[in-house]
């Protein structure tokens, strides 16, 4: 591999890491450093090792010596943090650090509803997004995401929270007309299954679901944390005990040891508990 072309398409962190492991001379003194578990730090230079197709370092029991090859890569490494540690440095000046939560329509409102409530003593940008198709947080498309099943990669964590509870609601119960969400969450799936042949108003995003029941047009399937506390509204059916289903909050299992993430998820976790209360 030529030397100019080694860094083309890698993962800064991956080289972040690669640096303070070269400069330290081991795991873990590197450890130390990058707040990354010697273990973790074993892993990431063997699939850095595995990505590149050539051995970075001689694995001795004094600690990690650079191949030849790794003294190419450190040097190019080293070259391209020269340009980037002035902007590093400019981030620093910023003392706000960015988590991004996901979650559904309705519990999205919720927590705007209750943003308060989740500024704790550490300066953070709270990112609210809003998405009823799960984001990939192995990717970092978002850091928290509230979600309704439990995760099943190992890299997640995740924490069981409240039970979300569905029924039908309306202005009145003389009120015929569905408002169907056009979608795939299991709540859109049930109303346009029960709706087949009835006559219906569609939409493409839940809050106009909601819209429409409060002008009287429609009725609609709302979670009951958003139903029962919508002024105007009433219940108009039992509960759906087929959409009941309980949400985990998950995060990435090395970020949520963040201080930033920790924080916001240890508030998080009682804002959303409340729902079921």
């Amino acid at each position: 591999m030529n030397e100019t072309t080694i860094t083309e398409n890698l993962d800064w962190d991956d080289l972040r890491l690669f640096l303070a492991v070269a400069r330290e001379g081991g795991l873990a003194a590197a450890s130390q450093k990058t707040g990354k578990s010697a273990p973790t730090l074993g892993r990431r230079m063997l699939a850095l090792e595995q990505r590149l197709g050539n051995e970075l370092f001689d694995r001795l029991p004094r600690g990690y010596v650079l191949t030849e090859f790794g003294r190419q890569l450190l040097r190019q490494v080293i070259s391209l943090e020269d340009g980037i540690y002035p902007i590093l440095s400019r981030a620093q000046h910023n003392p706000l650090r960015r988590v991004k939560i996901s979650a559904g329509t309705w519990v999205t409102q919720y927590l705007c509803a209750n943003a308060k409530a989740l500024q704790g003593d550490l300066p953070v940008l709270l990112q609210f997004i809003s998405t009823d198709h799960v984001l990939d947080i192995g990717h970092r498309e978002t850091v928290i995401g509230i979600r309704n099943k439990r995760p099943n990669q190992t890299t997640l964590a995740g924490q069981a929270i409240n039970q979300i509870r569905f029924a039908t609601y309306a202005v009145d119960e003389s009120v015929q007309t569905w408002a169907t969400v056009i979608g795939t969450t299991p709540s859109a799936l049930w109303v346009q299954n029960l709706t087949q042949a009835k006559q219906t108003i569609e939409v493409s995003n839940p809050r106009n679901a909601l819209d429409l029941a409060l002008g009287g047009i429609a009725k609609t399937v709302l979670p009951k944390f958003i139903g029962d506390n919508t002024a105007g509204l009433q219940q108009v059916s039992e509960e759906i005990p087929e959409l009941e289903h309980r949400q985990w909050l998950v995060s990435h299992h090395e970020d949520r040891h963040f201080p930033e993430v920790r924080q916001v998820l240890d508030l998080l976790y009682p804002v959303l508990n409340a729902i079921g209360d």
